[in-house]
């Protein structure tokens, strides 16, 4: 493994180390990992394959963790985002797409091999707690963070602090059902979770694929769909249409229920130019007041966002 070290930090060996946070983001088929200082300043990164078993993984986390400490020559808190949550009364993982992690205690392992408090949040929480503690976000007391990518999921952050609520599913907004569908929307696609029409099934990224499909009868990545739509091909602008009214008329029913000061769009289709500003002008109608004043907003962080907020997770 090496570590990749920002010159500013190698060169400068009175920076403030004190309160070194590493960072960790375990997905499906990476693992990446950053060591970032005080002031939120990446200082060390690494990234490596995703290991396919449980003991793989584990060893994998710890290497890294070590690598970055002894590269840094400095003992950091450990945060980290997992796709799934851990469960407080069992210490087991539930609800993780990398089905591996499943049922196993992860974080007694990795705390047990590292000899240290590990803090672990859904990767979805930690791209909204990224974005509420120094990104697009920053300085809002209530955030909510979408995610528009694979799945369809989001976090919610509060005074800095994430709301992961009783049953652990705070911000799960993508398995609720489309609200108020039109023509063709009223039972909706199957589902993984084994309903039909869940918001997921309309505005994530394999969402849009389908439905072009459906609607246009072509097969085209949702990148190309929305270049083909910045182009004005009308049948990938119809596309592009449907996903900003569906967007909206979910968005709005978040923002019936939390009000948040402001919403912030992550995930591969946030990317899509103009797609946050024709959002936030089409949630009005949908919302129960006669003024909405909800900025809906670009991330700031890209993909660093995840890793970010894991590091995070320790103030």
């Amino acid at each position: 493994m090496s570590v990749t070290l920002s010159p500013a930090f190698a060169v400068t060996p009175s920076h403030p180390q004190h309160r070194l946070r590493i960072g960790i983001d375990l997905g499906g088929t990476k693992i990446e990992a950053v060591a970032m200082a005080h002031d939120g300043s990446i200082v060390a990164r690494q990234r490596i394959p995703t290991p396919r078993d449980y003991d793989g993984t584990v060893h994998a986390l710890v290497e890294l963790v070590t690598q970055l400490e002894s590269s840094l020559q400095h003992r950091a808190t450990v945060g980290m985002g997992i796709p799934g949550v851990v469960v407080p009364e069992t210490g087991l993982v539930k609800n993780a797409n990398s089905t591996w992690l499943i049922g196993r205690p992860l974080k007694t392992d990795l705390e047990r091999r590292l000899d240290r408090e590990v803090r672990i949040e859904n990767d979805a929480n930690c791209f909204a707690l990224s974005e509420a503690s120094d990104g697009a976000a920053a300085g809002a007391k209530v955030v909510f963070g979408v995610i528009m990518g694979t799945g369809c999921g989001g976090g919610i952050v509060i005074d800095g602090k994430v709301l992961t609520g009783r049953n652990l599913i705070g911000g799960e907004w993508g398995h609720n059902p489309l609200p108020w569908p039109q023509h063709g929307e009223v039972h909706g696609p199957p589902c993984y979770c084994g309903k039909h029409g869940c918001i997921e099934t309309w505005i994530s990224g394999p969402a849009v694929v389908a439905d072009h499909a459906r609607q246009a009868g072509e097969a085209m990545t949702a990148v190309d769909i929305m270049a083909a739509a910045a182009r004005g091909e009308p049948q990938a602008v119809a596309t592009r249409t449907r996903l900003v009214h569906r967007a909206a008329r979910s968005l709005a029913t978040i923002i019936n229920v939390l009000d948040p000061d402001v919403i912030v769009l992550g995930g591969g289709l946030s990317n899509t130019e103009g797609l946050a500003a024709d959002i936030e002008r089409e949630v009005a109608p949908w919302v129960f007041s006669d003024t909405v004043a909800t900025p809906v907003v670009v991330n700031q962080h890209g993909d660093a966002s995840g890793v970010r907020g894991a590091a995070w997770l320790w103030p």
